[in-house]
């Protein structure tokens, strides 16, 4: 795939705990930012960790030892919203106005691997900034959590409309076992034996992490998608999804556990066959783009009907959301596409030789929702 691109051209958004940037392996890939935590520090400020290993998944160079990501052309647009990989108090807001800043900056991809499994605050504003992403083409993916194995509840904002709910799945294709299963899980990807960064090393010696969880998947999703935009700098986000949906290790129909099933960005990238569809029909949550006010896609400005002619009514459209009631969780079972067979173990062979690790090769890809 690297042969074809390495995400050149595509800026990707973490909205985490910040992104160290002056680590070896992200010299030059780390954009300036901006923090909305309550007691800012910079972007590039991050005490946690977290953030800074997602960057390094989806665009470190390996450099100086550290992580080699799957996307090492793309850009990194460190957000910072939190201070750790948890969502506290009042924490829609912030990503509200951390969602509106990655669009307003020109991001492509918005990949979100922190949140909770309570809500809090108000999502009003939240809703309003994910309308507008998607309105500006921008895509946005989310870890859908780690919680099967205790009170398997999803993780937010994984389970809101217009955004991409990620799984995680092991060695052999399945679900992990942390990997908590809803009907928000579009797409999977590998969650274990994964880039990051162990507790007994240095923080600039990266190594295999055992349980990765559903924000290193997420973080391999985005990368994947960089990939097949930077690829196809035409497509719009509906056609990246969908071809995403399509491709993956599945049998064409989704389920709770990994979605439609773990991504392939390689039978996107290598196949010049593969039908990105429609570009203005989302091929998950069209029903709610549809009814969206003002609309994704807006309609072409009809001429001047003659005088006297009165204007034709449109259909009401049954699958808007009424106006004035709440606004309900998406779900990503009306996702479509035709599966592409093969087993999981060949898959994680071919992409894994991509991320490298101090000379040893991890076959590792990831596209999951949300982690917590």
């Amino acid at each position: 795939m690297w042969e074809q691109t390495r995400g050149e051209g595509v800026t990707v958004a973490v909205l985490d705990s910040g992104v160290d940037a002056s680590l070896p392996h992200l010299e030059g890939q780390v954009m300036e930012g901006a923090d909305f935590t309550r007691d800012p520090e910079g972007a590039h400020y991050d005490t946690e960790g977290h953030g800074t290993v997602m960057a390094g998944v989806i665009a470190g160079t390996g450099e100086g030892g550290g992580i080699q990501g799957l996307a090492p052309g793309a850009e990194i647009l460190p957000v910072r919203v939190a201070d750790s990989a948890s969502w506290d108090f009042g924490l829609e807001d912030r990503f509200a106005e951390a969602i509106q800043y990655a669009v307003d900056s020109g991001a492509k991809i918005i990949n979100i691997a922190v949140g909770s499994e309570v809500a809090s605050g108000n999502p009003e504003e939240l809703y309003a900034a994910i309308d507008e992403a998607v309105r500006s083409d921008v895509l946005i993916f989310a870890a859908a959590g780690n919680s099967a194995e205790y009170s398997n509840l999803v993780s937010q904002p994984a389970n809101y409309d217009g955004i991409v709910g990620i799984g995680a799945v092991d060695r052999n294709g399945d679900r992990a076992v942390y990997s908590t299963p809803s009907p928000y899980v579009a797409l999977s990807a590998p969650g274990n034996d994964v880039p990051g960064y162990c507790p007994d090393r240095s923080w600039e010696e990266a190594c295999l992490v055992e349980r990765g969880g559903t924000s290193v998947a997420t973080a391999l999703t985005s990368a994947s998608a960089a990939l097949i935009w930077s690829a196809h700098p035409d497509w719009t986000k509906n056609q990246v999804l969908r071809a995403l949906a399509q491709t993956a290790e599945g049998d064409g129909r989704r389920d709770d556990n990994v979605g439609f099933g773990m991504i392939r960005p390689d039978r996107v990238i290598l196949d010049e066959g593969v039908d990105p569809g429609e570009p203005d029909v989302n091929p998950m949550f069209d029903a709610y783009e549809r009814s969206l006010d003002p609309p994704v896609s807006p309609e072409p400005v009809p001429d001047e009907e003659p005088a006297g002619e009165p204007e034709e009514e449109e259909p009401a459209d049954e699958d808007a959301v009424p106006e004035g009631e709440e606004r309900s969780d998406a779900s990503a079972s009306g996702a479509g596409g035709d599966g592409g067979g093969g087993n999981a173990p060949a898959l994680i062979g071919v992409i894994g030789g991509l991320i490298i690790l101090g000379g040893v090769a991890a076959a590792v890809i990831v596209n999951r929702r949300r982690t917590a």
